[in-house]
């Protein structure tokens, strides 16, 4: 499954998303502990209220003193329970004393100029106090809301030259309900108005884009500059659109010119070379008659082939669904009936929209090849991945590893000769990959280990 997306919207979103969700996961932690500290320091203020203010004996006729109100984090009240004298103030078990506590509460009653000699604050469950057990009320009262498992915290304190000690509780509140909830729902908002908006912004970015990217890949195909876009979006994207619009009309106007220079050409050529071959019918000896009558139909197809070579692409009609197996088949049994030694070997349904009369002519340009150097050649249809496959292999001499490359570019031949009885003008595995290319596939060469030659055209099965 893949994680990342491809799309550049969905990629901007899911960082949007990303960076939202750490912000809002470090700004909950924050509230969290700011909470927690407001609780705690509520109960240490509570515990140190009840001790200095609470626990100091009051003379006869003095009023009671009143009580401060300490809240915590979420606004409640936390209030310390009655404070009690006893004689001694022991742990129980299970109790552990917290140095922390004990440091911050010291230094509390401290600041309100109270000697303090012993101290002793715990933790332990509200339900196991004794205080609380033997006040069924009391006990009922402070368990009703968070159920047996509230805490509370015990904070015992002995004054210097005195015999009593004064024991302050304090019940602990709760953690604050909702506010994990509330921020969930906050988050929730965020992300639907900023992720939204990014959204929005995005899809007025991106759909300019992927309609330029279809339009290239269009015209990269035919070569056609009509039907072009018109600028849109943000305006850089439609200075880009209108710039490609330029590009692309430049590239269709030098590409029209190429090829009426190259239709005056193949006439101003085709036409003195159909004179010529008229001519030479006046000449006496058959012999010579012959050889200029193969170099005229040598320099023919030669411009024949560069003629193809650069309208390669710019097809006018569109491409037709045909069954490759089918059109295999015929073409190999071309060479059968010239008698060359070709066979079809292994084939698989497979049909395709293509260019049948280019297609054609790039298997008939391998299969010559084949011919001519390997003495013959086996033609495959096959199926490998994603793509289909039309093989034609030999068992001639092959190509030198380090001149593979080379055999794809124009009027590049495996022998020096320009004699088309031993392998014309080197075009035609240019052609053949050429028209491949046309069709969003390529011409693979490579030599086989038994021997000979392998080339393939691939193109894309979807």
């Amino acid at each position: 499954m893949r994680l990342w997306p491809r799309s550049l919207m969905g990629q901007m979103l899911l960082a949007v998303a990303a960076v939202l969700l750490l912000a809002q996961a470090i700004s909950a932690g924050l509230l969290w502990r700011a909470a927690e500290a407001r609780r705690e320091a509520a109960v240490m203020n509570a515990a140190a209220f009840s001790l200095v203010v609470r626990g100091q004996p009051r003379a006869e006729g003095d009023a009671e003193q009143p009580r401060r109100i300490r809240r915590d984090a979420s606004g409640r009240v936390v209030r310390a329970l009655r404070i009690e004298r006893m004689p001694a103030f022991a742990p129980l078990p299970g109790d552990v004393r917290d140095d922390d506590r004990t440091a911050t509460l010291r230094s509390l009653i401290e600041s309100h100029g109270m000697a303090v000699g012993d101290l002793i604050v715990v933790e332990r469950p509200l339900a196991r106090d004794p205080f609380i057990e033997d006040r069924p009320r009391l006990r009922a009262r402070l368990l009703r809301r968070d159920g047996p498992d509230r805490r509370m915290v015990v904070a015992a304190l002995r004054q210097p030259d005195e015999g009593d000690w004064i024991v302050a509780r304090v019940p602990i509140p709760s953690p604050q309900r909702g506010v994990l909830s509330s921020i969930v729902v906050q988050t929730l908002v965020i992300y639907i108005l900023l992720v939204g908006l990014h959204f929005l912004l995005l899809r007025r970015i991106t759909r300019p884009l992927a309609a330029l990217t279809a339009r290239t890949e269009n015209f990269a195909r035919t070569q056609n500059a009509d039907g072009q876009l018109a600028p849109r979006g943000p305006h850089d994207v439609r200075r880009l659109i209108a710039a490609h619009n330029a590009m692309e009309a430049r590239i269709a106007a030098l590409l029209d010119e190429k090829d009426v220079m190259l239709g005056a050409i193949g006439h101003d050529l085709k036409t003195p070379l159909a004179a010529l071959r008229v001519r030479i019918e006046s000449v006496e000896d058959e012999g010579e008659r012959a050889k200029m009558a193969a170099g005229i139909e040598d320099i023919t197809r030669s411009l024949d082939d560069i003629l193809s070579l650069a309208r390669v692409g710019r097809a006018s009609d569109p491409p037709e669904r045909v069954d490759l197996a089918a059109l295999t088949a015929a073409v190999v049994e071309e060479f059968e009936d010239m008698g060359d030694p070709v066979a079809l070997g292994t084939t698989v349904r497979a049909a395709l929209p293509v260019h049948i009369t280019w297609l054609r002519r790039a298997l008939r340009n391998l299969i010559a090849n084949a011919v001519r150097y390997g003495g013959g050649a086996e033609v495959s249809l096959l199926r490998e991945g994603g793509h289909v496959v039309l093989r034609v292999e030999d068992r001639g001499p092959g190509i030198p590893p380090d001149r593979i490359a080379d055999m794809l570019e124009p009027f590049t031949r495996g022998e020096a000769s320009r004699n088309r009885a031993t392998g014309g003008a080197g075009l035609g595995l240019t052609l053949a990959r050429a028209i491949a290319e046309q069709h969003g596939g390529e011409l693979v060469l490579a030599n086989r280990e038994q021997g000979g030659l392998r080339a393939e055209i691939r193109l894309p099965a979807g």
